[in-house]
């Protein structure tokens, strides 16, 4: 199949996003700006649709036990951010290059934190571009060539 189509399956995997997506892309020889822009504009685009899921059945799936759980972890990861820097707390949270940490987790926390949905989506897609950036740098080498090692 065409590596295009595993980049943009791998960048929609809650979980795993552009962290994983971008590093696939460019070990197949892919273009790494075409890469980076393809894996965040695709994570950006499941911004909304995950914050309506929340919107419209997180009172259905609240009570599942593995639901609780993930929704306290990213609530004592989030909080803290988000508490000390507000809008800002929030995309640096998701611009944290580890897995648990992007588009989906952001859209979770800004849902449980009763963040306004367009202030959410802001702050989000600014966290995944920042995340985007980092990975593709990290990825390309550039990190290394730049710091040595």
């Amino acid at each position: 199949m065409d590596p295009w189509f595993y980049l943009l399956l791998i960048t929609i995997i809650p979980g795993i996003e552009l962290r994983g997506s971008i590093p696939f892309g460019i070990s197949e020889g892919l273009n790494p700006i075409s890469v980076f822009m393809v894996a965040v504009l695709a994570n950006i685009l499941v911004i909304p649709i995950a914050l309506k899921f929340l919107d419209l059945l997180f009172h259905l799936i609240e009570e599942i036990k593995i639901v609780e759980k993930y929704v306290e972890k990213t609530h004592k990861k989030a909080h803290p951010y988000v508490e000390k820097y507000g809008v800002i707390g929030l995309a640096i949270f998701v611009a944290i290059p580890l897995p648990g940490s992007g588009a989906y987790t952001g859209s979770l926390a800004a849902h449980i934190l009763g963040m306004d949905k367009r202030m959410a989506f802001l702050s989000i897609s600014i966290g995944v571009l920042a995340a985007g950036l980092i990975v593709t740098l990290i990825s390309t080498g550039v990190v290394h060539l730049w710091f040595g090692g």
